[in-house]
C-alpha cells in the first residue's frame, strides 16, 4: 500500500478523512509513481521563476525607458538586449548552481560511504544519537539503525538526510533546468516588448502601447503567481496578488527612476 499525494493533499484541504484513507490505497505503485512524477511537473519551478524574472526585468526596462520618454526604437533595443543577455545569464546561473549542488551531494555521499565502510561502528552510533534526539528510546534507535544498516546504500542515503539534510533529486538535470529557465525567461520576457514590436511592424495600430504593456504584464504576473502556488502551497489568489504586487513595485520603481532622470537623455 502507498498513497496518491495529489489525492491526499486534496483530502487534507477538504478535511475529508474517508478520501484520505482511500487515497492511501494505490495498488499499482509503478503506474502511480510514473503519473505522479509527470503530474507534479518536474520543471515547474524553473518555468515559474524564469518567467517571473523575465517579465519583471524586461518590463522594468520598458517602464524606465517610457518614464524617460525615449523613442520606441531605443526601448526595443534595450528591451531585447536585456531579454537575451539576462536570459542567458540566468540560464547559466541556474545550470552552474544546480550542477554545483549535485556535485556537492555526490562528494559528500562518497565521504559518508567511505566512513561507513571504514568505521561502521562510529557511523551507526551517530545515527543512533540522531534518532534519540528525535525522541526515540535508545533501544528503538539501536533497533532501527540495526535494520537500515543492513542495506549499505540505503544506510548512506539516510545518513545524508539525517546528518547533512541533503536529498538527491536524481531525475533533475542541470542542463534541462537551465534550458527551461531560458525558454520561460524569453517567452514571458517578450510580453512587455511585444506591443512595441507590433507597433513597429504596423505603425500607428496601437495608440497607447505602454498602457497595453501594463495590462499584459499584469496578466502575466498574476498567472505566474497562480502557477507558483503549486509548490508554495499558498492560496492561488494570495499567491497571484503577492507576485503581482512585488512585480508592480519593481516596475514602478524603474518607471519613477526613468521619469526622474529623463533630463539626462
Amino acid at each position: 500500500m502507498t498513497r496518491s499525494l495529489k489525492r491526499v493533499r486534496s483530502a487534507y484541504k477538504n478535511k475529508d478523512v474517508k478520501a484520505m484513507i482511500k487515497a492511501h490505497n494505490v495498488k499499482d505503485f509503478k503506474k502511480f509513481e510514473s503519473t505522479h512524477h509527470h503530474s507534479e511537473g518536474r520543471y515547474l519551478k524553473s518555468i515559474v521563476y524564469g518567467g517571473l524574472d523575465g517579465v519583471i526585468t524586461t518590463f522594468a526596462v520598458v517602464a524606465g525607458v517610457s518614464g524617460a520618454s525615449l523613442s520606441s526604437g531605443i526601448l526595443l533595443i534595450l528591451g531585447l538586449a536585456n531579454l537575451i543577455a539576462d536570459g542567458i545569464s540566468m540560464a547559466v546561473g541556474d545550470y552552474l548552481s544546480s550542477k554545483a549542488q549535485k556535485d556537492f551531494y555526490f562528494t559528500e555521499k562518497e565521504r559518508e560511504s567511505w566512513e561507513a565502510k571504514n568505521y561502521p561502528k562510529g557511523e551507526k552510533q551517530e545515527m543512533i544519537d540522531i534518532y534519540m534526539k528525535r525522541g526515540l528510546s535508545k533501544f528503538d534507535a539501536r533497533k532501527l539503525v540495526s535494520i537500515i544498516s543492513k542495506k549499505k546504500n540505503f544506510f548512506v542515503d539516510q545518513m545524508m538526510v539525517e546528518e547533512l539534510n541533503l536529498i538527491n533529486d536524481i531525475k533533475s538535470s542541470p542542463a534541462k533546468n537551465a534550458f527551461v529557465t531560458f525558454i520561460s525567461f524569453f517567452i514571458f520576457g517578450l510580453i512587455p516588448v511585444s506591443v512595441y514590436l507590433i507597433d513597429l511592424f504596423f505603425p500607428g495600430s496601437i495608440k497607447q502601447p505602454f498602457l497595453y504593456t501594463i495590462i499584459f504584464t499584469v496578466m502575466a504576473l498574476f498567472l505566474l503567481g497562480i502557477a507558483k502556488f503549486k509548490f508554495t502551497k499558498k492560496h492561488w489568489l494570495k499567491s497571484g496578488l503577492e507576485t503581482l504586487i512585488i512585480g508592480g513595485l519593481a516596475a514602478g520603481a524603474a518607471y519613477l527612476v526613468g521619469r526622474l532622470l529623463a533630463g539626462l537623455a
